[in-house]
């Protein structure tokens, strides 16, 4: 993956630029037909373009027209020794078949060539990714990732969250790192940091008032300006809130219920906070806990029988419930670590009215897939970043 930069000829090539005499109206038509790459790229070689693209109007446009064609997003690190690569798969929910974009890269050109880093879901076309204390933002769209700065801890159980605030029109990570007292009957405890993606912004403290452990390999999702994710309050999973405006702390209760408490992931599930239950991996029967009312606790409890998707793709794959779609379809993908990776490698929907399957399968893989994510709901950006952080 290359970086979207500035061409050398950039002077020379607006000189002659061919798009100014184009109307503007024909120019807005041509660059909703593209993908995010082309659209950064022409933004940096042509400054009529470039115009019109940082324009709050096309910008407008384009984030509408990418909300309501939502896409599934994979990412997949592999390859041979001293070639590893990263690639990632965006696909259409609507028409999986058709208009399937890959993007080759290499997000840590400088690093260990087996750095294998493991990305938060996707936020408004970003996405998050850490290898120990190494952490990047990137546009899978574009190509473009930028480094962080490197948190300041010794610790190594450390649990990243990524979100957007939409008051202050700013994407922000969250770092939790643990710090072990070594003195007798004291508890670990937590110190938060918050950093916001741009140039020159460092790593700042933040209070939290809740005293809690946080869950490393949980999923956390970020709805309206607030990450969820969940950790153990007082000896219970509960659900944490962290306002990225304000940022603020704030604990949700989970049911009592002793499935939940064990077993509880939270899942994408369009505008709705859900905390999914199954056991050891099995799928028949899937519990969804969905979180109607933030401020008075209030869940519903729904239960869905999926039939055995091992008997019907594989019985030497372990399925993860990955989400629920708009359309109502509940995505299933292999466990790739430490299981094998099907090959080709796919994932399942399942429509729960109609009792229906459908099988993605995905071409074109790297040599040697050793990490795989599925990702639902990606909504494409062509939103260029700053180089320095």
């Amino acid at each position: 993956m290359e970086m979207v930069k500035r061409s050398k000829k950039q002077d020379e090539m607006n000189v002659n630029d061919p798009f100014m005499t184009l109307q503007n109206d024909m120019n807005v038509e041509i660059l909703m037909k593209l993908p995010p790459g082309s659209i950064a790229r022409l933004h940096f070689a042509s400054k009529h373009l470039s115009s019109i693209i940082l324009g709050k109007e096309f910008t407008e446009l384009y984030k509408t027209r990418s909300s309501t064609q939502p896409r599934h997003l994979v990412s997949v690190h592999g390859g041979h020794p001293y070639v590893w690569m990263h690639r990632f798969h965006s696909i259409s929910q609507e028409y999986p078949s058709s208009n399937h974009d890959k993007v080759s890269c290499s997000v840590d050109p400088y690093g260990p060539c087996l750095a294998t880093y493991d990305f938060t879901p996707p936020v408004r076309g970003l996405i998050f990714g850490r290898h120990c204390s190494n952490m990047v933002v990137g546009n899978p769209g574009t190509g473009q990732f930028v480094f962080l700065p490197r948190v300041e801890t010794t610790h190594q159980c450390i649990l990243c969250v990524f979100g957007y605030d939409p008051v202050n029109d700013v994407y922000k990570v969250l770092c939790m790192t643990v710090v072990t007292k070594h003195t007798p009957c004291v508890a670990m405890s937590e110190v938060h940091q918050v950093i916001t993606v741009g140039a020159k912004e460092k790593w700042r403290r933040v209070e939290c008032k809740y005293p809690y452990h946080h869950y490393p390999g949980y999923q956390e999702i970020c709805r309206d300006g607030v990450i969820y994710y969940l950790a153990s309050y007082k000896g219970k999973k509960s659900l944490m809130r962290f306002d990225l405006s304000s940022e603020d702390f704030n604990v949700t209760k989970l049911p009592e219920d002793q499935k939940l408490q064990r077993f509880g992931e939270m899942v994408n599930h369009t505008g709705k906070i859900t905390v999914a239950t199954t056991l050891l991996g099995c799928i028949d029967p899937v519990d969804l806990w969905v979180l109607e009312d933030v401020n008075k606790e209030v869940w519903s409890k729904t239960v869905v029988v999926v039939p055995s998707l091992p008997e019907r793709f594989g019985m030497s794959y372990e399925f993860v419930f990955k989400g629920i779609l708009g359309t109502g379809e509940m995505i299933f993908a292999p466990r790739t670590t430490p299981s094998p990776s099907p090959n080709p490698f796919f994932f399942v929907c399942y429509n729960p009215e109609g009792g229906k399957f459908r099988k993605i399968e995905i071409d074109e893989l790297v040599d040697y897939p050793v990490f795989i994510q599925v990702f639902v709901d990606h909504v494409e950006s062509y939103m260029v970043l700053s180089r320095v952080c």
